[in-house]
């Protein structure tokens, strides 16, 4: 017999139960992007990325925020235009996976397309969905789509899937589907006994029952409810408490300066819990300002975090689309304010959603004195009531959980951004003398009624100005966002609770104690 050059290079025939196994691994990765395919087309992926910064840095690293904070300025603006490539891209990825199409540009595209798909799924539904959605995940799937071309490129083509009988009729298709030179190609494929293709689909079963019962596991760990920050919090009191003593003023002349840095940190939030907060200089509430009535305040906002941000001082009067302005990463705004009407008022993160913000700890007090001094105080307090709405991320260390706060229920109700830590560290004042409490309700949901056990204030100043004060009152309520001024002399020496006389706040951390001698 007289043999063609073809037969002459031709290999002896393949049996090919490795190319059904390695097809098996493909059509299982492919079942678990379907998975994830079916999760962006539902309609709590929408709303998610239509606030997409609201969850994306729940938990990232800090070297990651750039990356993150990238994503955030391209989605954000156009959420619906990500969500029709998202669910699209997904979608088609899936399928080609499964019916093995396009095989080697597939598994290209799904290395490429893995990385931003894990960008836009992190933080979704209070936790990593499914998919390329954690970085362990991420680089996961770029490793199983690299050995997916490594094992063809050695074991060439498979007749499972639809690449295989495109090929028989056009030759050029192999440029989009094979990853292996022509000599492997060339390989001959012989069919395989029953007897061995039944080992091979229980390894197959094997295969896409872990990988499924994995993704289940992550579901069922999705929809676990975080326990209360009330149960693991620590036996012992807090180490310490922050100073609630009203600071000096920032100068006495006529311009001060302020310097904020918008930056990410874990703070105490009850005796040994922790929450990764969004802050101004590193703590929750951020530093008190303490400023007179008519001095003009410099302002200079840093951003050292990885989404946008901004201040928006209750105390000034001033175009907020001048001043109040998003910034990214790196960047600095400064602006100029005159504060005319004296007071206790609130400074916040302004950056939408600002729920979102406030409820992840970006909140503060700003005191601005009278030019006609209040009668003077024996000792002066700043408390900022405000409520953490919570999930657990790991340990004991938590982040902030939107839904809660949509749906106002706090699992903490504090002061000064830790609860109870005025009852475990009294604050200490003087019978008969005047105590004077700043308090500014930073909410961002629910009001105060603000109240001192065993005393009634003697003055109330809705506004920090002598002539509107009030008198006689035992209980004053202050709305989110607002602040007032609290007058009150003890006459006899003792332990005086100070609380939101809502019941369920008290309970949950709004309380503390005046240590009256």
């Amino acid at each position: 017999m007289t043999s063609t050059p073809d037969s002459a290079t031709q290999k002896p025939p393949q049996k090919v139960w490795g190319t059904l196994a390695f097809s098996a691994l493909r059509i299982s990765l492919g079942i678990l992007w379907a998975i994830l395919a079916a999760e962006t087309w539902s309609g709590s992926f929408l709303v998610h990325v239509q606030h997409y910064h609201e969850a994306v840095f729940q938990n990232p690293p800090g070297w990651l925020l750039p990356w993150f904070g990238t994503w955030v300025s391209l989605i954000t603006p156009y959420p619906e235009l990500f969500v029709g490539l998202a669910r699209f891209f997904t979608t088609l990825i899936a399928i080609f996976l499964l019916i093995g199409f396009a095989r080697k540009t597939t598994y290209i595209f799904g290395i490429l397309f893995t990385l931003p798909l894990w960008t836009l799924m992190e933080g979704y539904e209070n936790t990593n969905a499914l998919g390329a959605i954690n970085l362990g995940a991420a680089i996961t799937y770029i490793l199983v789509f690299l050995s997916l071309i490594l094992i063809e490129r050695l074991d060439g083509t498979t007749p499972y899937s639809v690449d295989y009988y495109i090929g028989h009729s056009w030759s050029g298709w192999r440029h989009v589907s094979e990853s292996a030179g022509d000599d492997v190609l060339r390989r001959a494929v012989k069919p395989i006994p029953w007897l061995e293709q039944v080992p091979i689909m229980l390894i197959i079963a094997a295969i896409l029952a872990f990988l499924i019962n994995g993704s289940t596991d992550s579901i069922k760990l999705a929809n676990q409810p975080s326990p209360s920050p009330l149960k693991v919090i620590g036996r012992s009191p807090t180490a310490t408490a922050r100073d609630a003593r009203l600071p000096p003023l920032l100068g006495t002349g006529k311009d001060v300066y302020i310097h904020l840095t918008a930056q990410e940190t874990k703070i105490e939030i009850s005796s040994g819990v922790y929450y990764q907060a969004w802050t101004f200089d590193s703590a929750v509430p951020g530093p008190v300002i303490h400023v007179r009535q008519g001095q003009r305040v410099h302002f200079t906002l840093t951003n050292n975090t990885g989404m946008p941000h901004s201040m928006d001082f209750h105390a000034a009067e001033i175009a907020p689309n001048m001043a109040y302005e998003n910034i990214d990463y790196g960047e600095t705004i400064k602006f100029t304010f005159v504060p005319k009407v004296p007071g206790a008022f609130i400074y916040h993160c302004g950056t939408p959603p600002v729920l979102l913000h406030m409820g992840n700890g970006m909140y503060g007090v700003i005191i601005v004195d009278p030019i006609k001094p209040l009668p003077p105080a024996d000792v002066s307090y700043v408390i900022e009531q405000s409520e953490w709405y919570t999930r657990l991320v790991s340990g004991v260390t938590y982040a902030g959980d939107y839904s809660k706060m949509l749906a106002r229920t706090p699992d903490l109700v504090v002061f000064n951004g830790t609860a109870f830590q005025y009852k475990d560290h009294p604050l200490p004042a003087k019978a008969g003398k005047r105590i004077r409490i700043y308090f500014v309700n930073a909410g961002p949901n629910l009001w105060s009624a603000f109240h001192i056990i065993g005393g009634i204030f003697d003055k109330v100043y809705p506004d920090g100005d002598a002539s509107h004060a009030l008198t006689g009152v035992s209980t004053y309520s202050v709305p989110p966002g607002e602040g007032a001024v609290f007058d009150i002399i003890i006459p006899h020496p003792g332990a005086y609770a100070v609380v939101d006389h809502s019941m369920a706040s008290m309970a949950v951390g709004a309380v503390g104690v005046l240590d009256v001698r």
